[in-house]
């Protein structure tokens, strides 16, 4: 069979071959086929970086050569081939695919390409070089080198401004004073469109509402030197109007915070705080509409103000558009000083929304069955941009499974009210200006949580937060949480399942665990936000923290037992993730892109606590982890469950552990219009750092970590609608750390895939 596939490959390779000698068949007569362009350069000892020079020049050269393949054209072929009659439709299709027209030596227009190359240099500060153009031709082809003769460049000896009218001619005067622009410097065009840029920029935050960058002139005068020196004297064209050399003031703020196009301009005003609200109801308080907004009247003109203003507002979430005009109020020749009226058309969303979601729902565990959640919104509800969220959802699930593990069934129900203000909610003060880029939102929340396992237990879970979240820019997102209270409660426990606990203390003792409370704190940096980067970062840090301050409050109700407040045991324990993640976005529309991740997970238990809350310890495997293992059926560490004590087979709650460790990569490709593929590696596990004597020392976290990764890898095929992701995986494990004892770890089972269906990509 081996023999069989080496010789089809080396038919393969010679078809190929024969396939781009075929070529040269097809070109016409008195044709040559264009192959490309080459640029040699001998430059001046006074010129500096001629590589970046030689890159940036190259970028010019016309037209681009067909495209090879190790020497074959086959995109060329395919083109030749289409245009016979007798054409079939494998080579149409290949046509549509990566056929090319053919580039001809007729079609390089040598003399434009040199003017092109000139201007450029000149562009540069290389005056008076030499460029010839000289083809090399074959029977069937041509290529062409330019070769450029660069010489010393023009440098700048001084930078000074003109003489023009006041007020603008001492703010250029001050603006260039702080110029980038050094003595000595290479003319380059591109740094004067940069400088012409800053300064438009500077002088509209200094309120020169009117100025535009097409209004400043450079001038470059070389008469007072022979060494290749020149002054550059910076001016204002000629013409350019009057009110566009004086800078404006704000002098009226209109605010309208229930603006709607059919509205009438007939509406009650309120004068707050320097400002007009124009509303016939109160839609939104003023009193709370004014930290958002950083115009203020008497101050100049600044486009900066308004960005931030527009941002803020539109962080409320009451609003679907914000909106911010200017209008130029009476201005004379002889004024010095232009006066602005600011408009702030507020449109609001619609007041209260529902939400019904009902899907089916599978997971890695074999569980399947719908659920059903539906969230009612209330937005604006005290007229100061606040949100109440009420969410209600039921779930069934019944694993899909045989043996000791079939007819297991879940139940949950769960009811949750989320109330978010977009402001600072606190015992004290803080100065306006302190969040300079987006005001926190406060937080806060209430749920509770009812699951039935059937032939297992009832758990009753409640939940209460309080706390911010806010952006310190356009990537960077801050949450701090300083009460974050957690209350579970286990009953109706089966005999079955009261064996499992007595069989694993660290199991048991995480579920005595009840009572919960203590602060969190994360830290977000996010690129992916931007389509557009070739390059994408994403960070997310986590610190969870409990038990500290109620430890001041505790009660001791046994001695050597752990101690209780209001009647519950709580947990006391810290706890550390990092996740990192790197896209690297290529393609003609990036629309190709690498996918790397890094995850790692500490949790440490301390004081009232031996080990970490279950519902706070991490597992592995599953659509958004190792997908090549089943959900929570990887590790902890080594542990094999088929070749332990039967009583623990198929529990499905032990495969936790308190350290967790996974990397991830991942190639994503176009298939299809919104069909897209994907391959991909995945490795990781969970360990304890204190070993659960369940496990048999099998789940201890040690040096030797590296070799007990379970790892796979797979294809996956993802349904990419405007952002909304359907993602099916299917991926075999090739190593397996169940399996080291016995000596089969290293096995690409690719008779036992594991399927994932998920939404959304994962990482």
């Amino acid at each position: 069979m081996k023999k069989e596939l080496k010789q089809y490959s080396i038919l393969f390779l010679c078809a190929l071959f024969l396939t781009a000698c075929s070529i040269q068949k097809f070109i016409p007569e008195n044709e040559r086929l264009y192959t490309g362009a080459t640029l040699t350069i001998a430059a001046d000892s006074a010129v500096q970086k001629v590589t970046s020079l030689s890159d940036d020049l190259k970028t010019i050269l016309r037209p681009a050569p067909n495209s090879n393949i190790l020497g074959m054209h086959l995109g060329l072929y395919y083109f030749y081939k289409n245009q016979q009659e007798n054409t079939n439709f494998i080579h149409k299709w290949l046509y549509k695919k990566i056929g090319q027209k053919p580039v001809y030596q007729s079609t390089v227009s040598e003399l434009e390409i040199e003017k092109i190359l000139r201007n450029r240099l000149e562009n540069h500060g290389f005056f008076y070089s030499t460029i010839t153009a000289s083809f090399q031709e074959k029977e069937k082809e041509a290529a062409i080198t330019y070769a450029l003769k660069i010489v010393t460049p023009y440098k700048m000896a001084t930078y000074k401004i003109d003489s023009m009218s006041a007020p603008i001619y001492k703010e250029l005067k001050k603006l260039t004073a702080r110029s980038p622009f050094e003595k000595d410097m290479r003319f380059d065009l591109n740094n004067l469109k940069f400088e012409r840029q800053r300064l438009d920029t500077e002088l509209k935050q200094k309120g020169y509402y009117n100025f535009n960058a097409d209004f400043l002139i450079f001038e470059a005068d070389t008469n007072q030197y022979t060494n290749k020196k020149f002054d550059l004297f910076l001016n204002l064209k000629a013409n350019v109007p009057r009110k566009s050399t004086i800078p404006y003031k704000v002098e009226r703020i209109n605010v309208y915070p229930n603006y709607s196009l059919n509205d009438s301009t007939q509406v009650r005003v309120r004068r707050y705080k320097n400002k007009s609200y124009h509303q016939d109801s109160i839609a939104f308080k003023p009193e709370n509409l004014e930290e958002f907004i950083t115009l203020k009247e008497g101050d100049f003109y600044n486009p900066l103000a308004s960005k931030i203003t527009a941002r803020r507002l539109s962080s409320i979430g009451a609003y679907k558009y914000v909106n911010i005009q200017y209008k130029e109020l009476d201005t004379i020749a002889k004024d010095s000083v232009g006066s602005l009226e600011a408009n702030i058309f507020l449109s609001p969303l619609t007041k209260r929304a529902v939400r019904v979601a009902l899907q089916a729902v599978t997971k890695s565990n074999n569980f399947a069955g719908p659920e059903l959640a539906v969230t009612a919104s209330n937005r604006n509800l005290f007229k100061g941009g606040e949100t109440l969220n009420i969410s209600a959802n039921i779930g069934y699930e019944t694993q899909l499974a045989s043996g000791n593990n079939a007819g297991l069934s879940s139940l949950e129900l769960g009811v949750k009210g989320e109330l978010i203000f977009p402001k600072v909610l606190a015992p004290f003060s803080m100065n306006e200006d302190f969040f300079e880029y987006s005001i926190p939102k406060t937080k806060t929340s209430l749920g509770i949580t009812y699951v039935s396992r059937s032939q297992l237990y009832m758990l009753l879970s409640g939940s209460a937060n309080f706390g911010y979240v806010w952006n310190a820019n356009k990537y960077s997102t801050y949450e701090f949480n300083p009460i974050s209270v957690n209350f579970t409660r286990l009953s109706n426990t089966t005999p079955e399942f009261q064996e499992i606990l007595d069989n694993n203390l660290f199991l048991q003792r995480s579920f005595n665990q009840e009572f919960i409370s203590g602060l969190t704190f994360s830290y977000t940096y996010n690129e992916m936000l931007n389509a557009t980067k070739t390059h994408q970062f994403y960070v997310q840090s986590t610190l969870d923290v409990a038990g500290n301050s109620i430890s001041l409050l505790d009660t001791e109700k046994t001695a050597r037992e752990p101690r209780q407040f209001l009647g519950l045991e709580y947990a006391q324990y810290a706890k550390a993730d990092f996740d990192a993640r790197y896209h690297y976005n290529f393609g003609s529309k990036n629309e190709q892109t690498i996918a790397a991740r890094l995850f790692a997970g500490y949790g440490l238990a301390y004081g009232n606590s031996d080990v970490v809350p279950f519902v706070k310890q991490y597992f592995s495997g599953g659509p958004y982890s190792v997908r090549a293992f089943n959900i929570r059926s990887l590790g902890p560490g080594t542990y094999n469950e088929e070749t332990t004590n039967a009583q623990t087979v198929g529990s499905f709650f032990d495969k936790t552990g308190n350290v967790r460790l996974e990397a991830n990569i991942e190639y994503r490709f176009p298939i299809y219009s919104f069909f897209k593929g994907a391959v991909f590696a995945d490795a990781g596990n969970v360990w304890n750092t204190i070993t659960n004597p369940t496990f048999g020392g099998k789940d201890r976290f040690t040096s030797n970590f590296i070799n007990e990764l379970g790892m796979g890898a797979g294809v996956g095929l993802r349904i990419d609608v405007q952002g909304f992701v359907i993602r099916f995986d299917l991926a075999a494990p090739f190593h397996d750390p169940a399996l080291i004892a016995q000596g089969k770890n290293w096995d690409f089972r690719l008779d036992e895939p594991v399927f994932n269906f998920a939404i959304g990509y994962s990482f």
